[in-house]
């Protein structure tokens, strides 16, 4: 009896053991599944914070390139800009040459123009020059001949004597009168 009452004790408090351990383990089962929880909430939002992150990453990236693609754009239309200046000043320029060559060219057409005009003037005035120069020898020749006749009809008559000096046309004229 004393034995079996030991025994029984000892089955009790073994028991009460028992039932405050699996009362234990199940608290604390609980409490780790409830950890299971947090630390899955927890791992779910570091995972979330750490997308989100990678996200804020990637849109600072995207915004950076989309502000040097901006930049870049802005340098393009201002070179574009620049060139489209140089470019109408360029055929202004081209226009502005073009418009002097023809000047030039119309300019140059009417001096030929007018050299070949004075080109013929002078053909004509030199073969005027020569029909007069040949017109004044006939004429001079035929003057010589006539005074030369004059002054043998004037100084031939009797009682004329011959002149002692060259008679001028003048002298000539007077002695025939």
């Amino acid at each position: 009896p004393g034995a079996i009452c030991s025994l029984q004790r000892q089955l009790e408090i073994q028991g009460s053991q028992l039932r405050r351990t699996t009362a234990e383990k199940e608290m604390l089962q609980k409490q780790l599944r409830e950890r299971e929880k947090q630390l899955q909430a927890m791992s779910s939002k570091f995972c979330s914070l750490r997308e989100e992150r990678k996200h804020e990453e990637m849109l600072v990236a995207m915004e950076e390139e989309n502000c040097s693609l901006q930049q870049r754009v802005t340098e393009q239309e201002y070179q574009l800009a620049e060139q489209k200046q140089l470019l109408s000043e360029l055929q202004g320029r081209v226009t502005q040459l073009q418009a002097e060559v023809l000047a030039s060219q119309r300019h140059l057409q009417k001096q030929q123009q007018a050299q070949e005009v004075l080109q013929s003037q002078a053909e004509t005035l030199q073969h005027r020059e020569l029909q007069a120069r040949v017109a004044l020898k006939q004429v001079t020749s035929r003057f010589d001949r006539f005074r030369s006749r004059i002054l043998q009809a004037t100084f031939s008559t009797p009682g004329s004597k011959a002149p002692q000096e060259e008679l001028s046309d003048q002298d000539v004229l007077e002695a025939m009168q």
